[in-house]
């Protein structure tokens, strides 16, 4: 089969290899159609983060059954499927208590084992998400970073009423911004320095729209002014000077959900810093996209949002090829962030 395989030299080569073969009872054989790149396989790639070289990365695919271990008894061959990249341990005291992100005994598809950009996998049956009959199989690749937001939602208990504001308006930014208008908030802000990428956030329905590169924080603010109670900031860039600006901008009492993850070390000023106390803010840390019962509620909500045709994935794909196009896009990123998602189809 087909594997797009990257090297510890940054190297992004397509290559053979064998078709995997199921080896517990609770294994399944995938065959995948799409794959998406996700912007945290940047550096497993261009900067040897990954946990083992050469890998095949992925976590975010759909595709198909193909066939199951003897104890699998609630997929059948041709089911449609999505992936749900951790896999807890669920016996540690967190996972007990539904907190399955905290899990520190687990495993991750497309990081710590092979990945779904390959014509196939094989995945534990908790890996794989079932796909309702309507779904097609191009927007089950789209579930999983679309509970990233959901699950941030999760932990302020729900965003309906809320003056949702994103702070980096990327893949991640503008899905949540989609899934916060379908979920009754009240208004919903998007932040960023692309004009273009604000342009893309009016288009799919944001209330108002902000570049933090020509305005200053401080005019964010007075803008935000008549929306400053209720707010739900989210935090998807994962930048120090995001940190900073969704604190500075957030209202009296906020929710702050920082999503984004940070590769640099973060400082805040003691102005900044102030703002935490001195606006009485909730800062809520979301880490990955799981709550009980396994893999949450966040999964059914994507699952149903698509379904119901409530968010539009079309104007965040910037690539959809094969395995050698998928491949030369990659490699094309030289480390640079994607400017949208980068798509793998196979057929």
């Amino acid at each position: 089969m087909k594997s797009v395989v990257i090297h510890a030299e940054g190297r992004v080569r397509v290559e053979e290899r064998p078709v995997p073969h199921i080896q517990a009872e609770d294994d399944v054989l995938v065959r995948v159609v799409c794959s998406g790149l996700c912007g945290s396989d940047i550096p497993r790639i261009f900067a040897k983060g990954a946990h083992y070289y050469p890998i095949t990365l992925g976590h975010e695919f759909s595709g198909y059954v193909e066939a199951c271990g003897t104890g699998v008894n609630d997929l059948q061959a041709g089911d449609a499927v999505a992936c749900v990249p951790l896999l807890p341990c669920f016996t540690c005291p967190e996972c007990e208590k539904g907190f399955f992100s905290l899990c520190k005994q687990y495993q991750f598809v497309g990081s710590r084992s092979e990945g779904g950009n390959a014509e196939y996998i094989v995945v534990k049956r908790a890996n794989l998400f079932r796909l309702p009959a309507e779904m097609t199989i191009e927007d089950g690749a789209f579930i999983e970073p679309i509970t990233v937001g959901l699950h941030a939602f999760h932990l302020a208990q729900g965003c309906e009423g809320k003056n949702v504001i994103i702070v980096g308006a990327g893949t991640i930014g503008l899905l949540a911004m989609q899934c916060a208008l379908a979920l009754g908030a009240a208004s919903v802000t998007a932040i960023d320095i692309n004009d273009d990428k604000l342009a893309l956030a009016t288009a799919l329905g944001a209330t108002q729209v902000y570049n933090s590169k020509t305005l200053s924080a401080e005019e964010i603010l007075a803008a935000l002014h008549d929306t400053r109670f209720d707010q739900l900031v989210l935090e998807t860039a994962g930048t120090p000077q995001t940190v900073a600006l969704a604190i500075d901008i957030a209202g009296p009492r906020a929710q702050v959900a920082l999503v984004g993850t940070l590769h640099h070390d973060l400082t805040l000023s003691s102005a900044t810093f102030g703002r935490i106390l001195r606006k009485e803010l909730t800062l809520l840390g979301s880490w990955m996209n799981y709550s009980a019962p396994w893999p949450g509620e966040e999964w059914e909500t994507a699952a149903r949002l698509l379904n119901e045709k409530k968010l539009q994935l079309a104007p965040l794909i910037a690539h959809t090829g094969n395995s050698e196009s998928f491949a030369s896009a990659i490699q094309a990123l030289n480390g640079s962030p994607m400017q949208g998602k980068i798509l793998l189809r196979l057929d």
